[in-house]
C-alpha cells in the first residue's frame, strides 16, 4: 500500500496566516528550521492507480497539483481519485469538497452524524447538489464496520469510533455520538499490511489497543505538544482536551502511549502551528527522534 501525505498541518496550516507565534514568525523569517505545511489529508492506494482521499482539506487543489498520480490523464476530464472518506465534519477536513465540484458526483463515504452535519449546520452536500452532486455512501461506526471504496482495488477499510469532538457548529459538540469522529484501519488485502489513520484523537480507549497492536503504521493525532499549549502562548483559551486532541507530552500522552507498539512505524499528523515539534532543532523534536516517532510533512510517502 502506498500512502501519500497531501497535507500535514492542523486547521489554518503552517505558518497560519494571522499568527506570529515563535513557530510562524520563525519559519517566515527563516529563523527556525521548519517546513511550511498545508491542512491535513492523505491519499491511499494499493495499485498506485486508484486513490482514496481521507479527508478533503481547503488546500486540496494545491495539494493535488503537487501529486501527479492523482491525474492519470486517460481522458480529457479524468481523475485517479476513486472516492473520498471523511473522518469527521470539521471545516478543515471537508471544505475541499467544494473545490472538486467541476466533475461528476463526488463519491463520499461518511457516517450518519457527519452527513447530518454536512446537510444541516454546514450544508456542503446541499451546495454541491447545484454543481456536481454527492453520491453519499454510508459507513457504520457501530455495526458492520468494514467497507470498500468502489474503484479502489485491493483495499479494505475498518471504521473505529473515536473519542474526540464534533465541530463547534454540530448539534453533537457537547453531546458525543458514535460516528462524530472515526479512525480508519486501512488494509492492503494482498499483503495484509495495515495503516491506522486518526488525525483527531481525544484519548486512547481500550478498543483502540488491539487496533494499534495490529497496525504496521500508526499515522495519528499530533496536534498539540502540551494540554495547555494554546493558553500558555496566549493564542487561544481552550485546552487540547476541549478540542478533542490528546497531547504528545505528559503522563498518558501520545509519546508514552506509542511506546507500547514497537512493531509499528509511528508518524504524527495534523500538527498545530503552535506545536514546538515543527522546529526540527527543538528539544521536543529530539525527544520524538529518540522515541522513533516521525513528524509528517507535505509530500511524505509511506510504504505499508
Amino acid at each position: 500500500m502506498r500512502v501519500h501525505v497531501l497535507g500535514s498541518a492542523a486547521g489554518g496550516g503552517f505558518p497560519q496566516w494571522n499568527c506570529n507565534c515563535r513557530n510562524c514568525d520563525g519559519v517566515r523569517r527563516g529563523h527556525i528550521r521548519a517546513r511550511p505545511r498545508t491542512q491535513s489529508s492523505i491519499a491511499v492506494s494499493a495499485d498506485s492507480a486508484s486513490w482514496v482521499l481521507l479527508n478533503a482539506s481547503p488546500d486540496i487543489l494545491a495539494q493535488l497539483r503537487m501529486f501527479p498520480a492523482a491525474q492519470p490523464c486517460r481522458a480529457v476530464r479524468d481523475t485517479g481519485i476513486a472516492g473520498i472518506v471523511l473522518m469527521d465534519s470539521q471545516i478543515d477536513h471537508t471544505t475541499g469538497l467544494l473545490m472538486l465540484r467541476e466533475g461528476g458526483p463526488l463519491r463520499v463515504y461518511c457516517t450518519d452524524p457527519v452527513r447530518n452535519d454536512l446537510t444541516t449546520a454546514n450544508p456542503l452536500f446541499h451546495i454541491l447538489e447545484h454543481y456536481c452532486g454527492v453520491d453519499w455512501r454510508r459507513i457504520d461506526s457501530d455495526g458492520d464496520r468494514r467497507f470498500r471504496v468502489d474503484g479502489a482495488l485491493g483495499l479494505s477499510f475498518d471504521v473505529i469510533a473515536l473519542a474526540s469532538k464534533a465541530p463547534p457548529y454540530s448539534q453533537h459538540r457537547n453531546d458525543p455520538h458514535a460516528g462524530d469522529n472515526v479512525g480508519l484501519l486501512v488494509t492492503d488485502e494482498a499483503t495484509d499490511h495495515s495503516l491506522f489513520y486518526a488525525p483527531g484523537l481525544g484519548r486512547i480507549e481500550p478498543q483502540l489497543r488491539a487496533v494499534f497492536a495490529r497496525a504496521d503504521c500508526l499515522l495519528v493525532d499530533g496536534t498539540f505538544w502540551t494540554e495547555d499549549e494554546m493558553i500558555r502562548l496566549e493564542v487561544g483559551s481552550k485546552r487540547a482536551a476541549d478540542m478533542g486532541h490528546l497531547p504528545q507530552s505528559g503522563t498518558g500522552g501520545m509519546v508514552e502511549e506509542l511506546a507500547a507498539y514497537p512493531q509499528a512505524r509511528k508518524v504524527l499528523i495534523h500538527i498545530n502551528n503552535t506545536n514546538p515539534i515543527l522546529d526540527e532543532d527543538s528539544p521536543e523534536r529530539a525527544r520524538l527522534d529518540a522515541a522513533d516517532i516521525e513528524v509528517a510533512y507535505d509530500g511524505m510517502q509511506i510504504a505499508v
